[in-house]
């Protein structure tokens, strides 16, 4: 009896420190809600409520410092990205009264009309008043700056960086020690960081349940915003993947996924696409044949690079988050969104909730406010799987298309090359 207990409570540690964060997360989530739920009740007033929420202020903070390390952090800025970091260059629109001499020529009517004296004096001026052509407005685009730090300037700076540091051969390897060794800094402040997740959410939720006016519409919305997000991901790895899959291949991409099953299970189960690399490593070797070279290579820079499900939730997550303050997106926005959630993805670190520091990096590039994402919050954690079992699909099928690829220069070295 005392060895089966022993194996049970042995058994309850390891699932709790292996699941310790989601286990944290799911709880906070559901403490914040009874907690912002109960306090509505006592009818806090905006100065106690925005004391209440100050724990969750330091956690959306300190996402915001992670912003500018996590862009740059594999590349070194030089003096005039400071002001760029700072300053967001936009268009706006200033009107220009056209021509004078109309202005002038409206004021003096309406001065005549006003001297009329009758007994339906108050009818003719009104009449004429509207009659009266107002002056003929212009507008002149002139350039300016948005609140906010160029998010979307940074990225691809660093990106080109990036590029250029890598073309540059021996003479850019000490730069690009630098920047590894930053980026491996950063990302265990990334790591640090996300254990204070839990007991901030508590506070974020409950201030934000606080100010709510229809908490139940609020609710409805958030609902749609998971089917909508769980349908994008879905059509993604269930039709795209596979079908750029087949097309390049001319292979039956079933057999290729049947065989990554147990690391998309792990990958559903860990939230963690770094976590999954050794079960992916090892499917794709035994189960799908790939050589292990090309499984050596793509699988790494995969999981560091290939974000695809992340992208696609922090493009849905930034729209939601507009609509949700009425706050309407043109077309250049949409695209400004899509490119910065690709290019934010590439930075997001390969452990659970790391997307919700690339979100505010999203949310930045085009003036939404960071503080909403306690909104999503609530259901992140359970989207945060899906998300990253695609992102595991996505590197099992990108390291199969290129073993199809490669396969007869690996011939010619006298290898034979095995894909399903």
């Amino acid at each position: 009896m005392a060895v089966a207990l022993d194996a049970i409570l042995a058994r309850i540690k390891d699932v709790c420190k292996r699941n310790g964060l989601l286990i944290l997360s799911v709880l906070s989530v559901t403490i914040g809600c009874l907690l912002g739920f109960f306090l509505r009740t006592r009818r806090l007033s905006q100065q106690e409520i925005s004391y209440f929420q100050f724990p969750g202020e330091l956690l959306m903070r300190m996402l915001k410092m992670l912003i500018l390390p996590l862009v740059v952090s594999r590349n070194m800025f030089p003096a005039n990205l400071v002001e760029a970091t700072f300053k967001q260059y936009r268009t706006r629109s200033i009107p220009i009264i056209k021509s004078n001499k109309a202005a002038s020529e409206s004021t003096t009517r309406r001065i005549i009309i006003y001297g009329v004296q009758d007994e339906n004096g108050s009818n003719v001026q009104n009449f004429a008043l509207d009659i009266t052509p107002p002056p003929e407005v212009i507008y002149k685009s002139e350039p300016g700056a948005s609140d906010g730090m160029n998010v979307l300037g940074i990225v691809i700076f660093s990106a080109t960086m990036g590029i250029m540091l890598g073309r540059m051969g021996n003479s850019g390897v000490p730069l690009v020690s630098f920047c590894q060794c930053l980026n491996e800094s950063v990302m265990k402040i990334v790591a640090v960081a996300v254990w204070y997740f839990p007991f901030g959410i508590v506070f974020l939720i409950a201030g934000k349940i606080l100010e709510m006016d229809d908490p139940s519409a609020i609710g409805k919305k958030l609902g749609f915003y998971a089917i909508t997000v769980v349908c994008g991901l879905v059509v993604h790895g269930l039709f795209i993947l596979p079908m750029m899959y087949f097309f390049i291949t001319k292979k039956n991409p079933i057999v290729f996924i049947r065989g990554i099953l147990q690391a998309l299970l792990i990958a559903l189960a860990t939230s963690s696409s770094s976590a999954t690399l050794p079960i992916t490593f090892k499917c794709l070797l035994e189960n799908n044949h790939v050589d292990r070279r090309i499984a050596r290579f793509v699988l790494p820079v995969g999981a560091t690079i290939n974000m695809d499900g992340t992208a696609l939730y922090e493009a849905v997550a930034a729209i939601f988050i507009a609509q949700v303050n009425n706050y309407e997106l043109d077309f250049g926005q949409i695209i400004t969104i899509s490119i910065t959630a690709t290019a934010a993805s590439i930075g997001a670190a390969g452990i659970p909730q790391a997307g919700l520091v690339t979100m505010v990096i999203v949310l930045t590039s085009v003036g939404l406010p960071t503080d909403d994402i306690t909104l999503i919050i609530a259901v992140d954690w359970a989207l945060d799987r899906f998300r990253t079992m695609i992102n595991v699909l996505g590197d099992a099928l990108a390291a199969g298309i290129m073993a199809h690829i490669c396969r007869k220069e690996f011939i010619k070295d006298g290898d034979e090359v095995i894909t399903l």
